[in-house]
């Protein structure tokens, strides 16, 4: 059994941001922080106040997470960066929104003293008989405390107040985990009613001291229990007096966030259900009865529509009955009544399950084709524009010395552009028949057959059929955003924006098979015909190869085809410490390629070249981030492995971005994380001299001083399958839906079965079998829940008061 924290986190705009610029506008971007840890950075949208990011992230969090902070920042190429405002939502208040909150929430302003982070070690006891009893708190150490000085650490003592008296700790300097080991002692009120406060600052020689957070703790309930230990969160300081006159004067944020805690059982729990599942799949449609899938796609609201359909797509993957289970959907969807222009075009679970189906098992190919294309697209910055009430002359320049384009010109110079494009596209596209992965292929060879055999008369329909998928849903949505789809690390300035909308609209118009595309609403289209109408025949001789036979595939030779997938690869920067390990002798203080496959971390001097050596998966025993002041950059990584003698290694590997820096570490996290030795504890610095730079200890192979975080990861379409997790999710939106299943089914019966086959006492009689033990293995689910509950831990002794 495991017990998992997954946050989803959707940033979708802003608006009314306050201008930062002398141009009276702003850059802004986000970044997301999880208990006060970096892990997303969000692409700059420039020189706006309403900013569209459309961004969607899924975090494993560790057990104990507490909140996440969503800062709006400025950009500044010449400066720091400049912080707009900030939105902070608490595990508690994400517990009142079991579905997830989604709206807009006003940006606050950022006060120092409520940027505190990290946890403070306390032991406190009650000495003494009755009538000299004595308060004594032992300061231990404290760990990940804010960095408060320019050299990227704090200078922290601490300060103990005890009705009305006060004692204070030495200051430990440059360390942000630092170790007190000092005992401080009070005379115990009676009764004792006062409150302990244990608060730590940042010592500073000129100016007043920074707040770095604290613990008040209530000791009446200690009376009973005597002592008291173990690790604090530090809590801002909530007393001040809040100001609320600039709340929303920042603007706002348009959130969706949900957060996700699951108890996983062992996978045979899930076996009956997975079972159940396949057997229905494997029994498909029968006429005059009521599909399980039928009754899910009916009762699941659009809301929930598509991550049920990811579930089942990643379950129906492990069970190898992918093609089978869109089969079903493609052949229930085709039994009710459509039109053959219209079809898939609505958001059903087929449509739905098709589309996260393309997505999982498809990205590789999708860059592979479309890659290079928008490449170009990013690096030319070509105005392009065929809409006469949108031409812009300033835009384009002079075309000679002294003369401006005119209007016609500029659009027959933007049809050149996105003709050129398009037919880079299109050939990319008629060549990668062969490089489409063979289940996709299978998946619309099916779907090809049976819209040809449901509308007979209409052959025109199955070609639709496969590109309202490969094109609408698929090649068109990554060019129009191609941030989205992980095809660019930033989006994309207003002309390329506008140079990526036209040519995704072309590639919509072919994939709509018209044969005369300049039907379309925009009829300033119209220049683009040709070119259209000669892709739509390029389309269609593409499909017939796409979906040919299985022996076709195999001909097919000569063609290129994506080069093999890998976990992740880049280059980074090896900086020079001390140690003896292969990578550290070969690469110390160089940029090698890096590339992490299911096996190894492998390096070499360029991609290409011959790798200089690898590190087994097996030998990493931790993968986490480094303090900024050990190189003077936030981006820099470490990886603790075993070196072939056997010794302890570690290398420092410097990133470009955070973005980049949080990939590889969830990375290696993932390819990791049943690794038996992996460690528990680290140190966030560096071991110089005779010490390490983060908590000062001199014994170099000593235990950490910060937490490993082996469950902090980013999901990603290409993460492992993990059958067990997608049937337990599926568990809990089957329960949800108990009862709307067994009325959903009623309701879709014949009105003569409804007659014949009454519900019965409470409606429970004449059920289907299918229906029936779906209910049983469920409710024998619920009980394996119950039982692996774990029992609710003693109230502590010692009442933390959050105040």
């Amino acid at each position: 059994m495991a017990r998992r924290s997954a946050l989803s986190i959707r940033i979708v705009e802003g608006r009314n941001l306050p201008a930062k610029d002398i141009t009276g506008s702003s850059d802004p971007y986000c970044i997301v922080k999880i208990d006060d840890e970096a892990i997303i950075r969000t692409a700059t949208v420039w020189k706006t106040l309403s900013p569209f990011w459309g961004e969607e992230y899924e975090v494993q969090l560790q057990p104990g997470f507490h909140s996440i902070s969503i800062y709006v920042m400025d950009e500044d190429a010449l400066s720091r960066d400049d912080i707009i405002g900030k939105v902070c939502i608490t595990r508690d208040m994400l517990a009142e929104h079991p579905k997830g909150y989604s709206g807009w929430m006003s940006l606050s302003e950022v006060d120092p003293d409520e940027e505190v982070q990290g946890e403070i070690h306390l032991r406190v006891e009650v000495l003494g008989s009755q009538g000299s009893r004595r308060l004594r708190c032992s300061v231990l150490e404290a760990r990940d405390l804010a960095r408060k000085d320019r050299n990227g650490a704090s200078d922290p003592f601490v300060r103990l107040r005890y009705n009305g008296k006060t004692q204070e700790s030495t200051v430990v300097k440059k360390s942000c985990y630092p170790r007190w080991n000092e005992t401080f002692e009070f005379e115990l009120a009676e009764p004792a009613r006062e409150k302990l406060c244990v608060e730590v600052w940042d010592w500073d020689l000129v100016g007043r001291n920074d707040f770095l957070g604290k613990v008040v703790f209530s000791v009446q309930g200690l009376e009973a229990a005597g002592q008291e230990e173990g690790w604090f969160r530090l809590w801002p300081d909530k007393s001040k007096p809040t100001e609320d006159e600039r709340r929303g004067s920042l603007g706002s944020l348009q959130l969706q966030v949900k957060l996700r805690d699951e108890t996983v059982l062992p996978s045979h729990c899930y076996q009956p259900l997975v079972q159940l599942l396949c057997q229905e799949v494997k029994s498909g449609r029968q006429d005059g009865q009521v599909h399980l899938v039928t009754l899910l796609d009916e009762t699941t609201t659009a809301e929930c529509r598509q991550e049920v359909a990811i579930n089942l797509v990643k379950l129906f993957l492990g069970q190898g009955l992918v093609k089978e289970f869109l089969d079903l959907l493609f052949e229930l969807e085709l039994a009710k009544p459509c039109e053959p222009n219209t079809l898939f075009r609505s958001n059903s679970l087929a449509s739905k399950s098709m589309e996260s189906f393309l997505k999982v098992t498809g990205m590789p190919y999708l860059h592979f084709v479309l890659g290079p294309t928008i490449a170009r697209v990013f690096e030319e910055k070509k105005y392009v524009e065929l809409d006469p009430g949108k031409v812009e002359i300033k835009d384009v320049g002079c075309s000679g010395l002294h003369r401006v384009q005119t209007e016609s010109e500029v659009i027959e110079q933007g049809r050149q552009h996105l003709q050129s494009y398009l037919g880079e596209l299109l050939d990319a596209i008629v060549r990668s028949a062969p490089a489409c992965p063979p289940l996709i292929r299978a998946a619309f060879r099916q779907l090809f057959q049976r819209v040809g055999e449901r509308f007979p008369q209409h052959q025109h329909a199955k070609f639709v059929a496969v590109t309202s998928f490969l094109c609408l849903r698929f090649f068109s949505p990554a060019v129009m955003t191609p941030k989205l789809f992980q095809l660019r690390a930033t989006h994309a300035d207003a002309r390329t924006s506008r140079t990526l909308l036209l040519l995704a609209k072309a590639i919509q118009l072919v994939g709509n098979m018209e044969p005369a595309a300049g039907r379309a609403k925009e009829t300033w289209l119209s220049p683009l015909l040709p070119a259209l109408q000669q892709g739509t025949a390029r389309m269609r001789d593409f499909i017939t190869r796409l979906v040919g036979t299985e022996e076709d595939q195999g001909e097919e030779e000569g063609e290129a085809r994506p080069p093999p997938a890998v976990v992740k690869e880049g280059l980074l920067l090896v900086h020079k410490t001390r140690g003896n390990g292969p990578l550290l002798a070969a690469a110390a203080g160089k940029k090698l390629h890096f590339c992490l496959t299911g096996e190894s971390l492998s390096f070499g001097k360029s991609p290409g070249a011959e790798r200089i050596g690898a590190i087994a998966l097996g030998d990493i025993l931790a993968a986490e981030k480094v303090e900024e002041k050990s190189f003077g950059s936030s981006h820099v990584m470490q990886v603790v492995y075993l070196a072939t003698g056997g010794q302890q290694e570690t290398a420092y590997l410097q990133c470009k971005c955070v973005n980049e820096l949080n990939q590889w570490l969830s990375a290696l996290r993932k390819v990791c994380g049943n690794n038996p030795r992996v460690l528990r504890s680290y140190h966030p610095g560096v071991f110089r001299g005779d010490k390490w730079s983060c908590c000062h200890q001199r014994d170099r192979t000593g235990l950490g001083c910060d937490r490993t975080r082996h469950g902090v990861t980013l999901q990603d379409w290409s993460d492992p399958l993990d059958p067990t997790v997608e049937a337990q999710r599926l568990f809990q939106h089957l329960q949800a839906l108990r009862d709307t299943l067994r009325d959903k089914y009623w309701e879709l019966l014949e009105p003569e079965h409804a007659q014949n086959g009454p519900r019965g006492e409470g409606g429970y009689a004449a059920l289907p079998e299918g229906l029936s033990r779906l209910f049983a293995v469920l409710a024998e689910l619920e009980r394996c829940h119950r039982r692996a509950q774990p029992p609710r831990p003693p109230a502590p002794a010692l009442l933390l008061l959050q105040t």
